[in-house]
């Protein structure tokens, strides 16, 4: 097994490719991208025999910004025979010797046409988790801490990579999508996108002390509230920054004040510290990450969450150029800080990053 499978947004492809041999050459790892546009996952083979684990160990997960899944892989497993698909993904494991794994999770790529498969997928895990039982590979999850969870990765029917995930250094959801349920109650679906970057980027044991009822929040660009209602419902007080009108619900909360100005010319008031400011307007990558560097240096903000658009065909190199722009101007200023940045599932042509200031040097 020294091949590494990402799984990612169909059409990203070229991105997770090139963050892939980029991030592996920074550890002195190297190889070669397999992909296929629109198919969900990239295959990093590397030239070295235990390249691909020593990948899924040391390369940290939550600071690749397109892949949504690490796996340890083999080769790709085709034609399994329609009455024993187990046997030849046993055989394969049987060689690794997966001791106290945690669980399995047979999956597919996030298309259109591999969700087709995904009720075979769900029905075939659970023979499968018996025979791992069986074999001794599959212990309990509070028993198996530091350990690895078995993946199998079905590119079509009868073709699978098996594989493995080093549980913490990987994503712990399905396929690695966490499952949000739309608020009935929220002004527009792009709340998720806000509520999915708080999972993503704030841990879960910090986020009561890091959104507060004491707390104040800017969200610039704000029609109709999406993201506003994120902070509302965790009790911030929302400066609601845009010329389109709010949700009614929102002003009935009596947690924000509407400001029908320009995001980019908003300034918080005299002597009120924000402690959070979120963005999410359509606008040149480069010119919001000059925006949210302005608040931060400036000592608007302390902590930011914001969506960088990507409609031009050099992504990868965009995103490169403003989360280096980024870290120039904050190192310049004498800053201690912290950058994160995702390709969440509930984005689209777009990117989500944080910023949050540590401290400043002496």
């Amino acid at each position: 097994m020294n091949k590494l499978a990402l799984y990612c947004r169909a059409g990203f492809e070229k991105e997770m490719a090139g963050e892939i041999t980029e991030k592996a050459a920074e550890l002195g790892v190297f190889g070669f991208a397999n992909l296929k546009e629109n198919s969900g996952y990239v295959i990093f083979e590397c030239y070295q025999a235990g390249d691909a684990d020593r990948l899924a160990r040391e390369l940290k997960f939550n600071q690749l910004i397109f892949a949504r899944q690490m796996i340890v892989v083999g080769d790709l497993l085709q034609n399994l025979p329609e009455n024993d698909r187990i046997s030849p993904i046993i055989e394969q494991y049987r060689a690794l010797n997966p001791c106290n794994s945690s669980d399995i999770f047979v999956e597919t790529p996030d298309t259109n046409e591999a969700k087709e498969l995904l009720t075979f997928c769900r029905k075939f895990t659970v023979p499968l988790r018996n025979q791992l039982k069986k074999q001794g590979w599959l212990g309990k999850l509070e028993q198996a801490k530091g350990s690895v969870s078995l993946h199998i990765l079905f590119v079509r029917s009868g073709c699978c990579y098996v594989g493995y995930a080093y549980n913490d250094n990987c994503s712990p959801f399905f396929m690695g999508i966490p499952r949000l349920k739309f608020p009935a109650d929220a002004p527009s679906r792009s709340t998720l996108k806000l509520e999915e970057a708080i999972l993503t980027f704030v841990p879960q044991a910090e986020e009561k002390k890091r959104f507060t009822e004491e707390m104040t929040g800017v969200d610039l660009g704000a029609c109709p509230g999406g993201w506003t209602y994120q902070l509302v419902k965790r009790g911030l007080f929302v400066y609601a920054v845009d010329h389109g009108k709010m949700a009614a619900s929102l002003h009935d909360t009596g947690r924000i004040e509407h400001c029908a100005e320009d995001g980019f010319k908003f300034q918080p008031p005299k002597r009120k510290q924000i402690d959070w400011l979120v963005c999410d307007m359509v606008e040149q990558p480069i010119r919001i990450s000059k925006l949210m560097a302005k608040w931060l240096i400036n000592g608007w903000c302390r902590e930011t969450i914001f969506n960088l658009k990507l409609p031009m065909k050099k992504r990868y190199q965009e995103v490169q150029l403003c989360l280096n722009y980024f870290e120039e101007e904050l190192t310049k200023q004498g800053f201690w800080f912290r950058i994160q940045a995702k390709h969440l599932y509930h984005d689209r042509e777009e990117i989500t990053v944080h910023v949050t200031i540590l401290g400043k040097k002496n």
